[in-house]
């Protein structure tokens, strides 16, 4: 593989990581918004869950933080940490309701969140 070959591999990971980056921060504000603002539906899933509707708050504030600290560059791994472990108890919330297929699903978020805190960690030593 030539310089220019790396190159190019570089720049397309780069976007692919800006563009997985800016999704899960958007996923995990919307879910972290929707939980603070007690939407039905997450009232209605943490039910479903066996879980009082109180526990919408921390998890929420949980999504909202990871998510704003994802923005910025000096605490980017940190924000991607701590949107893996929103998105993760997300999951088990949802394998609790016996969706096992879509508590899978679900965990890609948690990979992809690994992927940018790597990512993040090693741009920034």
């Amino acid at each position: 593989m030539n310089s220019d070959d790396m190159s190019l591999e570089r720049t397309i990971m780069k976007y692919v990581y800006w563009v997985i980056l800016a999704l899960l921060a958007l996923m995990s504000l919307a879910a972290g918004g929707a939980k603070l603002a007690m939407m039905q539906q997450e009232v209605t899933f943490f039910a479903e869950a066996g879980l009082d509707a109180k526990w919408l708050y921390p998890l929420g504030t949980v999504q909202v933080i990871g998510a704003l600290l994802a923005i910025y560059p000096r605490s980017r791994a940190l924000g991607a940490v701590v949107m893996a472990l929103g998105f993760f108890v997300s999951s088990v919330v949802i394998l609790m309701t016996g969706n096992i297929g879509f508590a899978l699903i679900s965990l890609i978020p948690v990979i992809l969140s690994g992927f940018v805190a790597r990512y993040a960690s090693r741009a920034s030593t």
